[in-house]
């Protein structure tokens, strides 16, 4: 007997769940990485897939041991399977101290980097290849099977293609394509190549005019719980939405009421505090992973305005303290249990058929 019982959507994979495991649950570890993204997979198999390494510069070494910590926790002596969303620095940068801390198996990607950057193409085309050079290296395409023991994962967007053959059976039609325009005259950029972080245009093509994907009990948001068009985020008719947000990046307004308003979701958890949601557009502390260093007296109630992109925003709330992650148990009948291990609330989601 199989179940299908989630979907990340970091924007990559589709999985399904095989009863006969040594192991009784998947378990998923959301990692704090500050904004970036590290999403810690252990299947029942007691195999493991990590999908991104976190920031690079400064943070590199705190966002290569939190990742650490959980794997720590997890019972991971290896990484059996990395996938590298895309190279952004928020993605990939902590990947030469992650290595250097844990051994990885097998290294999968979308190809070749398509937006040069002397941030992070010394790395690619010296350490990153030689790490996967020495194991195993995988160009995933759309459609693609990795494989892992007890678990259905498939690869549904890379290179800026997207899967053309329904997972469920057949695609059905998404009636929220009709509120969207694809934007003409954008540069691409990594996000457009990615098997995570895609845009609005790529949202687009992998979800409309027809889903293909189908429904799902679980979605870790994309784009950091920023970038999450209602043609995704409500078609896939999630019961419950995980964001990898930052103290300052992702959680702003627009993006939590496209959350809050999806038709089927019962809860939205965040791996941290944000001071763009304000109270208005947050979630109870209760679902929040992560705090700040320095605490506030009070939540501002006035959502704070996203700081201007690239090198001139001011610098987040610190948070270089104890990090908290939170953790995904899935059951092959397809409860799940959430627990935020800084407070140690947990919630438990029955199985219920996607048409309630």
């Amino acid at each position: 007997m199989r179940k299908r019982i989630w979907l990340p959507i970091v924007l990559s994979l589709c999985a399904t769940l095989s009863i006969a495991q040594t192991r009784k649950t998947l378990d998923i570890y959301v990692v704090d990485v500050e904004g970036g993204n590290a999403v810690l997979f252990v299947t029942p198999s007691g195999e493991s897939m990590l999908v991104d390494s976190g920031n690079g510069g400064a943070a590199a070494v705190r966002d290569a041991e939190r990742i650490v910590v959980a794997a720590k926790d997890a019972g991971v002596t290896a990484v059996d399977h990395l996938i590298t969303t895309h190279y952004h620095g928020d993605h990939i940068g902590g990947l030469a101290e992650l290595a250097a801390r844990i051994p990885i198996k097998e290294f999968i990607d979308h190809g070749p980097n398509t937006q040069p950057n002397p941030a992070i193409d010394p790395f690619l085309q010296g350490g990153y290849r030689e790490l996967y050079t020495k194991t195993k290296h995988t160009v995933a395409k759309p459609g693609d099977k990795i494989p892992i023991a007890g678990v259905d994962w498939r690869i549904v967007t890379s290179a800026m293609q997207v899967i053309k053959t329904p997972l469920q059976g057949k695609a059905i039609p998404n009636p929220y394509c009709a509120n969207f325009t694809p934007q003409q005259g954008v540069n691409l950029t990594e996000d457009d190549q990615s098997l995570g972080d895609l845009t609005l245009n790529r949202q687009f093509e992998l979800m409309c005019p027809m889903n293909r994907l189908g429904t799902v009990d679980l979605l870790i948001a994309a784009r950091h719980g920023n970038v999450n068009a209602e043609f995704l985020a409500h078609a896939l008719r999630p019961r419950v939405i995980v964001t990898n947000n930052g103290t300052r990046k992702g959680a702003q307004p627009d993006a939590m009421k496209i959350f809050f308003t999806s038709p089927r979701v019962e809860d939205v958890w965040q791996i941290h505090f944000s001071q763009l949601s304000g109270q208005e557009y947050t979630v109870p502390g209760m679902f929040i992973g992560n705090l700040i260093d320095q605490q506030q007296q009070a939540m501002p109630v006035a959502p704070l305005a996203p700081p201007p992109p690239g090198p001139q925003a001011p610098p987040p709330p610190e948070h270089n303290g104890k990090a908290y992650y939170i953790k995904i148990s899935a059951q092959p009948d397809g409860v799940f249990t959430i627990t935020n291990m800084r407070n140690g609330f947990s919630k438990t989601y029955g199985s219920k058929p996607a048409s309630d």
